[in-house]
């Protein structure tokens, strides 16, 4: 059994990743109803919580249907990071995530996100004044380093879990690489087979098949994973990796009419949460996922990103029901899966994310 502090997430956990602009509570109700075993939320600004940015306290919306979940936040700053902490815990989330990874320039020019990995030393400090700030589990999800030169996450995984963090998940990059080239594994299971490392550790990187999932338990004896972007569009990725964990055979890839109503639901979720017009809007960037793999389908497409109410988008998606219902989906995996640093038999394994 996986444990974070006092919660048991099961013998192998799957972990939706924080996304920014996609782990909002419509997705992560979809992905709930998919399988995942804990998730977290968009990451959220501690200087923006301390100045009561509407933005920010959005994030912060949880609902008991998704426990366990944990809320994500990142900064550069002891002092905002300890408040924004404290923050967290009066909304009551199941735990409370550090994000030391997010490579984007306009974060870690501010000391934050995978910035910190140009100064160990105080992310370590501000792991423990998080730590201190509250009652909660922290967590803390970050990368194997800045570079190839200062790949230093066996030293990093030590020293935040002496003061006191709960689990670690590491995602297989540097900052420099952002989310190119191919995750390299081989560090995350040095982390995890360290005698001195008694937290979970969670990977994350280029995962999408059931074969990868089984091959990296295998290979570097991860406690679980965490998906990202295989779970766009497509949230039946935890339930078919927990089937062939368990029989070894791929459940059926789900019809043209399972990934409508999923869309709907989808839809429907976003609405309810942000109101009909940006719920709208902000789905726009989903119905690609969905509906990847069909044939000839940019004309429904282009409808369903330029209609404004929630029934012409939902007769649009009765209508791709009716035009595909005899269409036969197939495996596929994308190029950014293809991982190099999975065993060569697993690596190319059919995907269900893109076909």
């Amino acid at each position: 059994m996986v444990k974070i502090g006092n919660i048991e997430l099961g013998e192998f956990p799957l972990l939706l990743a924080p996304m920014e602009d996609v782990s909002d509570p419509p997705f992560r109700a979809v992905c709930k109803d998919g399988g995942a075993d804990l998730m977290y939320t968009e990451f959220i600004s501690s200087e923006g919580l301390i100045r009561d940015a509407i933005k920010s306290r959005k994030k912060l919306d949880i609902f008991e249907y998704e426990r366990p979940v944990g809320i994500q936040i990142f900064g550069g700053d002891e002092e905002p990071l300890a408040m924004a902490a404290q923050i967290v815990e009066a909304t009551n989330p199941d735990l409370l995530d550090i994000n030391f990874g997010c490579p984007v320039k306009k974060v870690t020019c501010k000391g934050a996100g995978a910035g910190i990995l140009k100064d160990i030393p105080k992310m370590v400090k501000l792991t423990a004044a998080v730590v201190k700030a509250t009652k909660l589990p922290v967590t803390v999800k970050t990368r194997l380093g800045w570079d190839d030169d200062t790949k230093n996450i066996e030293e990093v995984a030590e020293r935040l879990q002496d003061v006191g963090i709960k689990a670690l998940t590491i995602h297989g990059r540097t900052r420099v690489q952002m989310y190119k080239g191919h995750a390299d594994w081989t560090l995350i299971g040095k982390v995890k087979n360290n005698p001195r490392i008694n937290i979970p550790i969670f990977g994350n990187g280029d995962i999408c098949t059931p074969e990868q999932v089984i091959a990296a338990r295998a290979k570097y004896g991860v406690d679980g994973v965490m998906i990202g972007r295989a779970a766009i569009g497509y949230p039946w990725i935890f339930r078919e990796i927990k089937h062939f964990m368990q029989t070894g055979e791929h459940l059926a890839l789900p019809t043209v009419l399972e990934r409508v109503q999923v869309c709907k639901r989808h839809l429907e979720q976003s609405v309810a949460w942000k109101g009909d017009i940006v719920g709208i809007l902000e789905m726009r960037r989903h119905y690609t996922n969905y509906l990847k793999g069909l044939p000839h389908i940019k004309e429904f497409r282009q409808q369903l990103v330029t209609l404004k109410t929630q029934a012409e988008i939902e007769e649009v998606l009765d209508a791709i029901v009716v035009q595909y219902k005899d269409h036969i989906f197939e495996r596929t995996t994308p190029q950014w899966a293809e991982n190099e640093h999975l065993p060569a038999s697993d690596k190319m394994a059919g995907c269900n994310v893109y076909g």
